[in-house]
């Protein structure tokens, strides 16, 4: 029988395979559905499946904010909108793989921005494996060349927000269930995105293929949600966070034999050079952690976008 680390691995891979899943049938449907359609739809689905789980775990009835988490909340929700918008709009226009690459350093970027904002503490080597990071996200998307669009600067913008979001996820209480503050994030989402479909008149008439499409993309999100969640309680932190970085495997893959994409070398290049100062940059806070006190360390869900 598999071990408790072998069944979180396999969990947390099941899980990155869930959520590119989703954005693999969200970048199918690019032709067919506007963008601010295509999120507000998704939005409904992924929070009536979010609130029915938080519902089945009794989290409503947890549910005590005091004004700093609802601050917060409404920071992370807000964010959430602008990375939804941002990477989705990047993804109808990019290769999945790409996009999915480049979404890879949001973990050096809350690294960065805990220590700035939040004074969190990063030595000399950690630093060092983010500023390699980023040179690895400049291989990715070359600025100054003909492989550099706006659709890398959407990415690059996605990555900022979803760093916003983390932060804020960070400085919630312990407290806030988890899985509420995932329905009023997907909530939000998919409200902005109707009120801005409403606007622009982006709403078109759907096929049914199509809307099992999108059915399939929320019920992909569930999936990866709930998967997530078992993993961490499952496993330890140390075997499982690292396999967070598989979903580029899962997206070169689904890239390939859906759309017929193979990334660059330096886009290929660029993106190990971030895994692996990621996957560093995990293990040196561990280490630190650990070194600064004998309790465990909480283990925060960051939803992905």
């Amino acid at each position: 029988m598999l071990g408790d680390n072998a069944r979180g691995a396999l969990l947390m891979l099941g899980s990155m395979a869930a959520f590119t899943l989703n954005d693999t049938a969200i970048k199918i449907l690019s032709s067919d559905i506007p963008l601010f359609q295509t999120i507000a739809l998704r939005g409904v689905g992924t929070t009536v499946l979010l609130a029915l789980l938080a519902l089945a775990l009794g989290q409503w009835r947890q549910l005590r904010l005091a004004g700093r988490d609802r601050s917060l909340i409404a920071l992370r929700v807000a964010a959430e909108i602008v990375a939804a918008f941002t990477f989705i709009g990047a993804l109808f226009h990019m290769e999945l793989a790409n996009a999915t690459a480049i979404l890879q350093a949001v973990p050096l970027a809350v690294t960065l921005a805990g220590a700035a904002f939040l004074g969190e503490p990063v030595g000399w080597k950690r630093l060092s494996a983010i500023v390699v990071g980023f040179l690895g996200v400049l291989l990715m998307v070359r600025p100054g060349t003909e492989g550099f669009t706006v659709h890398s600067l959407l990415c690059l913008a996605a990555v900022g927000a979803v760093t916003v979001r983390d932060l804020c996820t960070r400085r919630l209480s312990a407290a806030v269930p988890s899985m509420v503050v995932a329905t009023l994030t997907a909530g939000g989402v998919g409200l902005a995105a109707a009120f801005a479909a409403t606007v622009n008149g982006g709403w078109a008439p759907m096929e049914p293929g199509a809307t099992g499409i999108l059915a399939g993309a929320s019920a992909a999100i569930l999936f990866g949600y709930v998967f997530s969640i078992l993993a961490m309680r499952v496993g330890e932190i140390a075997v499982v966070a690292p396999m967070r970085y598989s979903s580029l495997l899962w997206a070169l893959l689904l890239g390939w034999l859906v759309f017929g994409d193979w990334p660059r070398p330096l886009t290929l290049a660029g993106a190990a050079i971030v895994v692996t100062m990621g996957v560093f940059t995990f293990y040196r806070e561990r280490a630190l952690g650990r070194s600064r006190t004998a309790g465990p360390q909480e283990v925060l869900i960051r939803p992905r976008t």
